[in-house]
C-alpha cells in the first residue's frame, strides 16, 4: 500500500465513527449490515399514506397551487436566460438565495465553483451559391470564433461521420455539413458533440452540424460540443435541420454550395460561480442527506424555462412544500441548484469534489432535468432491495397516477454520487415534446404548465420526504468504493 494511500485511510477512520475501512472501501452500518426485512418496509412506507396526502393536496389543491410556476415565471422573465459564466447568472443566484431565506428554509448559502466562461458574441451564417440565403444558426459551447473576416469556404454535406471518412480527400479547405437523420438524443447528440473534432481531423475549416431535434420549425439548437486535444480548433454552429436537408438536396443535384460563416466567439479565463443551497435539517440524522436537484444555468437563449428551470425550481418546491405543512423528516433533505451544468456538469463537479468524503450519509440523490410535464413517476438506479423500497413509496403517488417505478435514473449532475454508490432518482415524466424546444429560442415559460410542475412537484416531495423520514438508509447491494487516487 502506497503512504499516500495509507494516510487517507488513517484520516478517514478519525473523521467518521459510522464507518469502517476494508481495503479501501467505506461500509456503513446504516445500509450495509440491516437485515432487510420487506414485510416491515411495507408496513412501514404504508403509514406514510396520510403524509403523503397532504402534500399532495396542497400542491395540487391548496394553498401552493401553480406557486412553483410562479415562482419559476418571476426568476425567467426577470432575468431571462441565464449562461455559465455571465452576470446574469450571478444576478439570479443571488436572487434565489434572498427568496429560498424568504420561503424559510435553513442552511440558505452558495458553495463556490470555478466554472468555464464562453461568449457567443455576434454571429451570423449565409449561403452564398447556388442563391444567397440567410442560415439561422447558433454556435456551440465552447467554439472558438471565425476572426473578424470571417470564413468563406465551399461546403461538402455528409450524413454520418462513416461518409465523411469516405470522402476524406473532399475535406481540406471545406466547410463539414452534416446533415444526419435524427434518431434519439442519446445517439444523434454524437455529431454535435464530436462533429467539429472529426471535421477538423480531415482538414476542414469550420463545421456545421444538423440540430438535434424530432421537430424544427427553422429553428436551431444550441448546445455543448467537445474539442479534442491534438486536433486543430475550428469554428462550429448548429443549423436548422430545414437548411442541412436543403444543402444535401442541392449537394445531391451536383450543385456547389458556399457559405460564408462569420463568429466572435470567445473563451475567457474561467470565473468563480456558486451552487445554491437550502436545507430542511433532519431531526434523528441530520449529517444523512436526501439531496433533491436542478441546474440554474441555462443555454443563452429562450428563458431556460424547461431546461432546467421546471427541474430547479420543483426542487424548490419539494423543500417549501414539506416546509408549509411543519414536517421534519429524520434525514436532511437538501436542494441543490447547480451551476453550469449546460458545460458538463461543472459545477456538480466541485461539489462533489467538496463533499464526496461524505459519500456514505448520502441515502438518495435525486436530479430533474428531463422536463416537467405530467409525471408518471421515478427512474430509479439502485440496488435490488432499494428497488423494493422505492416501489412500496411510489405506491403513495397512485393519486396523481405517478407510481411508475423504473430503472435508469439518471443525470449528468447526480452521476458522480451515482458512480459512487448512492442510489439515484430522476423524474419520469410525459416528455416527449422536450427536444422539440430543447437549447432553442423557444424554450420560455409557455412550454410551462402549472398544473403539470404542480404534480411534478408533489411526486419529487413525496419521495424526498418519506425516503428521508424512513428508519433506515436505503440499502446497497455492495460497498461505497473511493478511488484513492482522486486524493
Amino acid at each position: 500500500m502506497a503512504r499516500t494511500s495509507f494516510v487517507f485511510i488513517i484520516s478517514i477512520v478519525l473523521m467518521s465513527t459510522t464507518c469502517s475501512i476494508v481495503s479501501g472501501y467505506l461500509l456503513n452500518s446504516n445500509f450495509s449490515n440491516t437485515v432487510f426485512d420487506y414485510d416491515k418496509i411495507k408496513k412501514e412506507v404504508a403509514s406514510y399514506k396520510d403524509v403523503a396526502n397532504q402534500i399532495i393536496n396542497l400542491s395540487v389543491y391548496g394553498a401552493a397551487q401553480n406557486q412553483s410556476y410562479n415562482r419559476l415565471a418571476a426568476l425567467a422573465d426577470k432575468f431571462g436566460p441565464r449562461l455559465a459564466g455571465s452576470q446574469t447568472l450571478e444576478d439570479a443566484i443571488d436572487y434565489m438565495l434572498d427568496q429560498l431565506k424568504a420561503d424559510a428554509l435553513e442552511n440558505v448559502h452558495g458553495e463556490e465553483a470555478v466554472i468555464p466562461h464562453w461568449v457567443r458574441g455576434e454571429e451570423s451564417a449565409t449561403m452564398l451559391k447556388p442563391r444567397l440565403h440567410k442560415l439561422p444558426m447558433l454556435g456551440l459551447g465552447y467554439s472558438i470564433g471565425t476572426g473578424p473576416q470571417g470564413i468563406t469556404a465551399e461546403v461538402i454535406v455528409v450524413r454520418s461521420f462513416d461518409e465523411l471518412k469516405a470522402r476524406r480527400s473532399e475535406v481540406p479547405g471545406k466547410i463539414v455539413v452534416y446533415n444526419n437523420k435524427y434518431i434519439s438524443y442519446g445517439v444523434s447528440v454524437a455529431y454535435r458533440a464530436q462533429g467539429a473534432a472529426k471535421a477538423a481531423e480531415l482538414g476542414a475549416v469550420a463545421s456545421l452540424i444538423r440540430s438535434v431535434t424530432p421537430l424544427s420549425v427553422d429553428s436551431p439548437h444550441t448546445g455543448m460540443q467537445d474539442y479534442q486535444n491534438g486536433v486543430k480548433k475550428i469554428p462550429t454552429a448548429c443549423i436548422t435541420v430545414e437548411d442541412a436537408e436543403m444543402m444535401w438536396r442541392m449537394a445531391q443535384r451536383g450543385e456547389k454550395i458556399e457559405v460564408f460563416l462569420n463568429m466572435s466567439a470567445y473563451n475567457y479565463p474561467p470565473t468563480r460561480s456558486r451552487n445554491t443551497v437550502a436545507e430542511i435539517k433532519g431531526s434523528t440524522y441530520p449529517e444523512q442527506v436526501v439531496l433533491v436537484s436542478g441546474h440554474l444555468d441555462s443555454w443563452d437563449v429562450g428563458q431556460g424555462a424547461m431546461d432546467d428551470g421546471g427541474g430547479a425550481f420543483i426542487s424548490w418546491q419539494a423543500l417549501s412544500l414539506v416546509r408549509q405543512l411543519g414536517l421534519r423528516p429524520k434525514r436532511t433533505l437538501r436542494m441543490v441548484l447547480w451551476t453550469a451544468e449546460e458545460f458538463g456538469g461543472v459545477g456538480a463537479q466541485s461539489y462533489y469534489d467538496q463533499h464526496k468524503l461524505d459519500v456514505n450519509n448520502y441515502d438518495l440523490v435525486m436530479e430533474s432535468d428531463i422536463g416537467t410535464f405530467t409525471p408518471t413517476g421515478i427512474d430509479f438506479t439502485g440496488s435490488a432491495n432499494a428497488n423494493k423500497v422505492m416501489t412500496e413509496v411510489l405506491k403513495l403517488l397512485a393519486p396523481i397516477n405517478a407510481s411508475i417505478l423504473d430503472g435508469g435514473g439518471e443525470g449528468t449532475d447526480i452521476s458522480p454520487w451515482m458512480n459512487a454508490g448512492v442510489p439515484g432518482a430522476s423524474l419520469k415524466n410525459e416528455n416527449d415534446k422536450y427536444f422539440y424546444f430543447h437549447h432553442t429560442n423557444g424554450d420560455t415559460m409557455t412550454v410551462q404548465d402549472p398544473v403539470q410542475m404542480n404534480l411534478c412537484a408533489a411526486v419529487w416531495a413525496v419521495t424526498a420526504y418519506v425516503v428521508a423520514d424512513l428508519d433506515d438508509m436505503l440499502p446497497r447491494d455492495k460497498n461505497v468504493h473511493i478511488s484513492l487516487s482522486q486524493h
